[in-house]
């Protein structure tokens, strides 16, 4: 069964009262894939009782909001899968005119700032019931953090929705402590003692915490005041975030007040991580969503396989390391393949599977051959500004992966379509492997840039890397007769990019090596990156070196024409009123006698 999503469907359940209901920015998909499944799965097999109120309407009378009533124990609000700002507006700042985890990927069925928006109608509607947010937004926004749609720091979203608790990182383990911590009522004082959490509090209990053990951040108004500082906070951030183990607690001023945020679980082992994907997911769409139209992310998923969390690659402009972590978790062989299997079981099934990927396609079970050492170490990429001496960047267990599933029963082939780090392998099997048996044809790389100042910055390798690689798969392509073409990402706009940077790129990308460019993105400083605080400061944090910013508009919108000969684009403006439209008609579920319970 489908988690509940209105009053009909929990009576059915013959329940009169629920434990937790989850609000999300996104279409209830019943798969590991989506956040807010995972964690009512994980709160459903420990015997709660969970609902989920998909895409409420915040516009007409908030009935989405009031429908279910109030839960025993707390509300749980979450943008979704992406933040929602990055969901809704270009780098260049228009607004979308799609969203991709909506049916018929329609736009407007979210507010900007989803947990703000929602978490205050919930504390305005019942305001003794505590809200816990969590999710990518909240996640990257829990202290204080550039923000790009504004171009200002903003507070923590802790600060600026009023939510009890902020969950960070992957929940799996925490939503289960806080909500046993709440089984007999809110109790402030044992949600404290959880690990990777936030809260709001106040001068008498941060003294008490002063200790070996807690940093005491810049203040949000130190920020304001000063960038340097403001990068000073973010390079505490980023190191503590990327330890294997920690036991520092942030604390950072605000206002009169004070946000605190608990050091993280360590990576989950893989029976831990096994246990979240082996629940009962329906592995579909809510019913609710029938002749609505397709939901894109959905349909880009639903035939593809997740084999691990976590990246070790580092890199300045992505949020996996900040969110995931840079250590792996990995899945069994058994649990993968029971995935495989239950895919090929679906009624659209061909017999294709579209991705065995995670946030990079090849890290799967790897990890410092010293585990001591890993625990000892700062750094934030394990791949640059060169690969880690400790690392085992061994593909075997992989390889053999991949062989299973290519022996898996109703499977006739199985893609890689996640990015593939090429500066973990050289003159390896592993790339053969994945040419010959892996790629449906076009194979993603990510080089992102051809100048290696901007490279540094970005923390990734050389642009001769991928030159080699490029060199090899076509000579593995004509030993095989395979026409296959590699597909290489690139940014432009990032810090440290100018557009005689970018001329340089379109001669060597464009000119020597003759790709016609597809894969190509406009630099968005999201939250909580280095790349962001890069764009805010116009300087590296960790180094004090200035950086050049393209920041105009019209700058970036020039450096992007590179990609495609220099030709520009029409100019548009900036910014745009979110014209969503009339709010999206709901049912009301309307049974007050349910909502007093």
């Amino acid at each position: 069964m489908f988690l509940p999503t209105t009053i009909k469907e929990v009576e059915a359940r013959g329940w009169y009262e629920l434990d937790v209901i989850i609000f999300s920015g996104d279409a209830y998909i019943d798969h590991p894939a989506f956040g807010p499944a995972v964690i009512g799965r994980i709160l459903e097999a420990e015997g709660y009782k969970v609902a989920i109120v998909p895409q409420p309407n915040w516009r007409d009378d908030l009935r989405d909001f009031k429908k279910l009533g109030k839960p025993r124990l707390f509300f749980a609000v979450t943008a979704g899968a992406m933040d929602s700002m990055v969901n809704h507006y270009t780098a260049n700042l228009r607004l979308r005119s799609n969203d991709a985890y909506t049916p018929g990927g329609k736009a407007g069925f979210r507010p900007d700032r989803t947990i703000d928006t929602y978490t205050k109608i919930l504390k305005e509607l019942y305001p003794h019931t505590p809200v816990v947010v969590g999710g990518i937004e909240a996640s990257l926004r829990r202290l204080t953090h550039y923000d790009y749609w504004s171009d200002k720091l903003q507070r923590s979203i802790l600060a600026t929705s009023g939510a009890d608790l902020l969950v960070y990182g992957m929940g799996d383990k925490v939503i289960r402590d806080v909500a046993k911590a709440m089984r007999n009522g809110f109790n402030m004082k044992l949600l404290r003692g959880l690990r990777q959490v936030g809260f709001m509090a106040d001068k008498e209990y941060v003294e008490r915490l002063y200790n070996g053990k807690t940093i005491v951040l810049n203040s949000y108004e130190q920020c304001v005041e000063d960038k340097k500082k403001f990068g000073k906070n973010f390079c505490e951030i980023e190191v503590l975030s990327n330890m294997m183990k920690c036991e520092t607690t942030l604390v950072e001023p605000v206002d009169d007040r004070y946000v605190v945020i608990t050091p993280p679980y360590e990576r989950l082992t893989t029976e831990e991580l096994d246990h979240s994907f082996d629940l009962p997911y329906e592995r579909a769409p809510h019913p609710r969503y029938k002749g609505k139209g397709d939901i894109p992310a959905w349909e880009m998923i639903k035939h593809s396989v997740n084999i691990h969390r976590g990246c070790f690659g580092g890199c300045s402009f992505c949020t996996i390391s900040a969110h995931q972590g840079k250590f792996i978790s990995s899945r069994s062989e058994r649990s993968v393949l029971k995935e495989v299997e239950r895919i090929t079981q679906m009624e659209d099934f061909k017999g294709y599977i579209s991705d065995i990927g995670a946030p990079s396609a090849n890290m799967y079970r790897m990890s410092g051959r010293n585990t001591e050492l890993c625990e000892k170490c700062k750094r934030p990429s394990c791949l640059h500004p060169k690969p880690c001496p400790n690392m085992n960047n061994d593909h075997s267990a992989l390889l053999d992966l991949y062989r299973r599933v290519r022996e898996t029963k109703g499977v006739k082939r199985a893609f890689i379509g996640s990015g593939i780090r090429y500066d973990l392998f050289d003159e390896s099997e592993y790339f053969e492997t994945v040419v010959k048996h892996h790629t449906s044809g076009r194979l993603k790389v990510a080089p992102e840039h051809t100048e290696d100042h901007v490279l540094n910055l970005m923390r990734k390798p050389s642009f001769a890397l991928f030159e080699r690689l490029n060199s090899r798969f076509h000579q593995i392509c004509r030993r095989n007769e395979l026409k296959y073409q590699l597909i290489p990402y690139f940014i432009s706009s990032h810090p440290g990019c100018s557009e005689h940077d970018m001329k340089s790129l379109a001669s060597k990308v464009l000119g020597k090596l003759n790709f016609n460019l597809e894969q190509v993105q406009d630099l968005t400083p999201t939250p909580m990156t280095l790349s962001s605080v890069m764009f805010y400061m116009g300087e590296n944090p960790y180094t004090g070196e200035k950086v050049y910013v393209a920041r105009s508009q019209d700058d970036k919108r020039k450096q992007k024409s590179y990609f495609f000969g220099g030709k520009l684009p029409e100019a548009q403006p900036s910014h745009r009123a979110p014209k969503r439209g009339a709010a999206p008609q709901r049912r009301s579920g309307g049974n007050k006698k349910f909502a007093k319970r």
